[in-house]
């Protein structure tokens, strides 16, 4: 086997892919219409249809997904015979934070220091992208040897389900013999990786009210309950003096026996300030891939700007808790609800909605499509071995495919690495990695034909 023709032909058309990239991430495609016009998205989804209709796929479909999204679909048939892999990605993005603290539009693809800097550039329109090159660099070199289908799917990074419902109802739609999710990443640049495992999450809105209206301090300070410092009571039930989390319950000493994660490249990694410690126990590993999670993702509560001197009468946060394989999500939610119920001072009156759920996954790593993604990625990656690593983020979409199709077998990739900085400010993709994954991917389509020839 040889990568030197793929290679050849995915090189030349890396000018196109930034240019296409670019197209791409011009659409502010958050798929939360409170923050960004539905019209952002349902144009990103109208570029990606008509980007696979250019790639001579029938039955492009725009799915309108019931969480009001749109995902989109197409396949490409292969020669008689040959199996069916089903690409995956999404072209919604994380909204981009604080813009001013971009060093250059968050959706205007960038060029700087090597990379390519721009909202969703890595996580996933840059997936996107890496699919198309993958199939083109086949189809100048002597054909795409395996049917694909390709969904691009629209609310992702909101978690509301819309594509995993729709799956559900529509069974036959994403059957295939392998699966390739384009939205992991690997463990850093140059060090070709497949992720085996995701942790779950859980999202829920809290809201805790303690009086009719807010009141002076000066004059209520003191005896009347603040809803704002039993909000910050109840959370800090969440962790434990180290930083650990801590939900009644939940166990939280798992451990990881793969590939470990140095503290201090981890460091370098987060971007962890000098002299502020690390939180949690065990390796890193232990805590980011094998052990639950919680955040605090936002509260709602006056700000410093024009704050007044009241003692607050309610107050809201949302809590999103990561849930490692081998947990169930909906028993970590119950466990999480029970554990705010238990410790809400005061007699606070406490609503608890869930926003959010997604399983954990852990792949198959023995079956014959990690062989082929092993041999593509040893040639594309001269020197290197395909490593195996977690991910501490949610691909809840894993889970409904492997319910739907348990015969399947699933692999993650993708352009995510530690310097992708993928839901902060500066997100960026390297180049060299989009071209050495899109060498990859199409290498693994024709080990595997072969292999299932």
């Amino acid at each position: 086997m040889t990568a030197r023709p793929i290679s050849e032909t995915v090189a030349s058309l890396m000018p196109r892919a930034k240019a296409e990239l670019a197209e791409l991430v011009a659409f502010r495609s958050v798929a939360d219409p409170a923050q960004f016009p539905r019209s952002e998205c349902e144009a990103a989804a109208d570029w990606v249809a008509d980007a696979l209709r250019a790639e001579d796929f029938e039955d492009v479909a725009l799915l309108d997904t019931p969480d009001g999204t749109r995902s989109v679909y197409g396949f490409l048939p292969g020669p008689v015979g040959a199996p069916t892999v089903l690409l995956y990605a999404h072209y919604d993005v994380q909204p981009p934070l604080d813009e001013s603290a971009w060093l250059s539009p968050p959706f205007e693809l960038t060029e700087r220091d090597g990379r390519w800097f721009g909202r969703g550039a890595a996580d996933c329109k840059g997936g996107f992208v890496m699919h198309l090159l993958a199939l083109r660099a086949l189809k100048a070199n002597g054909g795409v040897p395996v049917s694909v289908k390709v969904i691009a799917e629209g609310s992702e990074e909101q978690g509301t389900g819309g594509l995993e419902r729709y799956a559900e109802a529509h069974p036959e739609l994403l059957a295939a013999d392998t699966i390739v999710i384009g939205d992991a990443g690997n463990f850093r640049v140059g060090l070709p990786t497949v992720t085996t495992t995701l942790r779950g999450m859980t999202m829920l809105r809290v809201q805790l009210d303690t009086l009719e209206g807010n009141l002076h301090s000066g004059l209520f300070g003191g005896a009347a309950p603040d809803a704002l410092a039993a909000m910050i009571q109840l959370l800090a039930s969440l962790r434990a003096e180290d930083g650990t989390t801590t939900v009644d319950g939940l166990a939280t000493d798992e451990a990881w026996d793969g590939l470990q994660y140095p503290e201090d490249e981890f460091r370098t990694d987060a971007k962890v300030l000098d002299g502020v410690e690390l939180i949690g126990a065990g390796t890193v590993a232990d805590r980011i891939w094998a052990r639950p999670a919680v955040t605090v993702i936002g509260i709602d509560c006056p700000p410093v700007v024009g704050a007044t001197p009241s003692v607050q009468a309610s107050a809201r946060a949302q809590i999103s808790l990561r849930v490692p394989p081998g947990q169930d999500a909906a028993e970590a939610t119950k466990l999480l609800t029970a554990h705010l119920e238990a410790h809400t001072p005061w007699g606070a009156r406490l609503s608890v909605e869930q926003v959010g759920q997604g399983q954990p996954f852990r792949a198959d790593v023995s079956s014959p499509a990690y062989t082929s993604m092993a041999e593509a990625m040893r040639v594309a990656y001269p020197g290197q071995e395909m490593q195996s690593s977690g991910m501490g983020g949610s691909i809840p979409l894993c889970n409904t495919l492997a319910a739907l199709y348990p015969e399947a077998e699933i692999l993650l990739i993708g352009l995510s690495e530690p310097e992708a900085q993928i839901h902060a400010v500066n997100e960026s993709v390297s180049p060299e990695e989009l071209e050495r994954l899109s060498v990859a991917e199409a290498l693994f389509l024709r080990n595997y034909a072969e292999s299932k020839g």
